[in-house]
C-alpha cells in the first residue's frame, strides 16, 4: 500500500470516524481533493485542541502549519504536539504532517487554491478560539453574542459548505442548471447547522474545559452565568434557550436538505454524501430534545445500527423521490 493511499484510507478512517463513510461515497472526481482538505483541517484542529500545551505554543504551531500550506519551504516538526495526544490516530496524523502536505502539491493548481482558501478561514477560526479560550483555568470563558457564535460556526464549518459546493460544481456537475448563489448560501448554512449541533451535544464537556459557546448575553437574559451550567439541576432554566438553538440548527439542516435535493438526481453519490450528515444531524437533534443537555454523565451518540439504517433507507428509497424526501421529516 503506497503512503498516499494509506493516508487517504487507513489514516483518514481513523481520524474522521463516521464522516469517513461520507468521504468514501463521494465521486472520484472530488474525493481526493476533499479528503486531503479534511486531513489538513483535522491536523490544524488537533493542534488547536491540544490543551496540554500553552496557547502561545499552539498558535505558533498553527502559524508554522499555515506557512507550509501556503508553500513556504522547509519542514514542520510537531513531535512535541504529537506526544501530547491520547489517541494513536492523532499522534500518527501529526507525525505524518509533511506527507499530508505533500499530497496538496499533487493537485491541480485551481484545486490547491480552493483548499488554501477554505483552510485560511478554518485556521483563522481555530486560532481565534485558542486566543479566546487559551487562558481558561478555573473560570469558564463564554462567547459574548450570537454574532460571535455565527462567525465561529462559519469559520470552522460554514466555509466548508461553500468549499464543498464549489468543488462539486467544478468537477461533478459543471453544466447543471442550479441556482449557484442559493446553493452557496444553503451550503454555508448546512455546515453551520452541523457545527451548532456539535456545540450543543458537547456542551457539558466544553464547560469542564473552560469553554462555553452559548453566548453570555443570551444566558444573562435568562438569569444564568456560564458557571451555572455546571449544575445539571439548572437544565430546566436553560431548556428554552437550548431549544431555541436546536430549532436554529434544525432550520439550517432543512436548508441543507434542500441543498441536497437541488443536486441533479443523476449524481447519486454526491447526494448521498450530503444526505447522510443531514439525517444523522437530525437524529442527534431528536436525542438532544429528550436528554438533560448539561448532564456530563450523558454521552449522546447516534448508534451504528441507526447509521447503517440511514444508509440502507437512502439507497432503497433513492429511486422513489416522494419516499426519499420524507426521510428528512422536520417536526
Amino acid at each position: 500500500m503506497s503512503n498516499q493511499h494509506q493516508l487517504l484510507t487507513t489514516l483518514l478512517r481513523d481520524v474522521s470516524r463516521s464522516f469517513y463513510l461520507t468521504l468514501r461515497v463521494l465521486p472520484e472526481a472530488v474525493r481526493t481533493q476533499i479528503s486531503i482538505a479534511y486531513l489538513l483541517a483535522r491536523t490544524s484542529d488537533t493542534i488547536a485542541d491540544t490543551d496540554l500545551l500553552p496557547a502561545e505554543k499552539r498558535l505558533e504551531a498553527l502559524g508554522r502549519f499555515w506557512a507550509r500550506i501556503e508553500g513556504e519551504s522547509g519542514t514542520i516538526d510537531l513531535g512535541e504536539l504529537a506526544g501530547k495526544q491520547s489517541l494513536r490516530a492523532e499522534r500518527v496524523l501529526l507525525s505524518r504532517i509533511e506527507e499530508t502536505l505533500s499530497l496538496l502539491a499533487t493537485l491541480d493548481p485551481s484545486d490547491q487554491s480552493q483548499i488554501r482558501d477554505v483552510l485560511r478561514t478554518i485556521i483563522a477560526g481555530q486560532s481565534a478560539d485558542v486566543r479566546r479560550f487559551g487562558t481558561a483555568t478555573d473560570k469558564i470563558i463564554a462567547l459574548q453574542s450570537d454574532a460571535e457564535l455565527q462567525e465561529y460556526t462559519f469559520q470552522v464549518a460554514g466555509c466548508v459548505g461553500e468549499f464543498w459546493t464549489r468543488m462539486c460544481r467544478a468537477h461533478v456537475f459543471p453544466n447543471a442548471p442550479i441556482d449557484d448563489p442559493l446553493q452557496l448560501v444553503d451550503g454555508r448554512r448546512f455546515g453551520q447547522g452541523l457545527q451548532l449541533i456539535n456545540i450543543l451535544r458537547d456542551l457539558p464537556r466544553d464547560l469542564r474545559a473552560g469553554r462555553c459557546y452559548l453566548p453570555q448575553d443570551r444566558l444573562g437574559a435568562i438569569g444564568l452565568k456560564p458557571e451555572d451550567l455546571l449544575l445539571p439541576e439548572n437544565a430546566p432554566r436553560l431548556r428554552p434557550l437550548f431549544d431555541e438553538y436546536l430549532r436554529l440548527a434544525e432550520s439550517h439542516l432543512q436548508a441543507g436538505w434542500e441543498y441536497t435535493n437541488r443536486i441533479p438526481s443523476s449524481h447519486c453519490r454526491t447526494r448521498l454524501a450530503c444526505a447522510w450528515p443531514a439525517l444523522i444531524g437530525l437524529k442527534t437533534i431528536t436525542l438532544l430534545e429528550t436528554k438533560n443537555p448539561i448532564d456530563p454523565r450523558i454521552r449522546l451518540k447516534v448508534s451504528r445500527t441507526y447509521l447503517w439504517g440511514i444508509v440502507f433507507a437512502t439507497l432503497v428509497w433513492y429511486p422513489a423521490p416522494p419516499l426519499w424526501r420524507k426521510l428528512f421529516a422536520v417536526r
